[in-house]
């Protein structure tokens, strides 16, 4: 499928919901980063924007990505709302094709899935590299399907967090796994709605 197709996609996703005043991050965001110092952090799939507001509220300068242009017009009304524009810088990007610039601290990537072809492999790589030494890549994905999700079908698997390490082949000299487990959380979706899921969390450290 082109990248109209996905373009067009996700923006229909966000458009079919309303606006949210007040998106909430992600559980393991927060878990994992409150106490890292505050630097520069890429949100890659930053979605409704709950993970971007979040981590600029608490002094993160961040680079909020989507390929969704009506994702990312909602973001930058919210943190212009919230006095946080000067924080966050939002990019589209379609990452099949374009990885944004620049050396982070810290990169999130929080269930970047889609039903369009993309070699997640290679952009984890590609976001491995965009560290900086000592920063860390956090990569959270689903490893169950929540009543709420876009993609139901029965036949799909989910890597786990060890599969993913292995995908990205990355030399251990330079990077190292500091987490790769599973956990199950009450989630709640954008409908109300809640449900029994369990994540898969990878972390990876940039060592020099």
């Amino acid at each position: 499928m082109s990248a109209t197709d996905a373009v067009t996609f996700w923006n229909g996703v966000y458009a079919a919901r309303s606006a949210a005043t007040d998106p909430q991050p992600n559980a393991l965001l927060t878990e994992t980063v409150s106490d890292l110092s505050p630097a520069d952090v890429l949100d890659l799939g930053c979605g409704d924007g709950g993970d971007t507001l979040w981590l600029a509220d608490r002094g993160w300068h961040v680079t909020a990505v989507d390929i969704s242009a009506v994702a990312l017009a909602r973001l930058t009304d919210l943190t212009n709302s919230h006095g946080l524009g000067d924080r966050v810088t939002a990019e589209q990007h379609d990452l099949r094709k374009s990885f944004p610039q620049g050396r982070f601290d810290l990169i999130s990537a929080h269930y970047l899935h889609t039903p369009f072809d993309l070699d997640r492999a290679t952009v984890l790589r590609a976001a491995a590299h965009a560290l900086r030494p000592g920063g860390r890549l956090l990569v959270v994905d689903h490893a169950s399907t929540a009543p709420w999700s876009w993609n139901h079908d029965p036949d799909l698997r989910y890597q786990s967090p060890q599969e993913v390490a292995a995908g990205i082949a990355l030399d251990p000299a330079t990077w190292l796994v500091e987490r790769a487990d599973a956990l199950r959380r009450i989630a709640t979706g954008p409908d109300g709605r809640t449900a029994e899921v369990t994540d898969h969390v990878l972390m990876i450290r940039r060592t020099v």
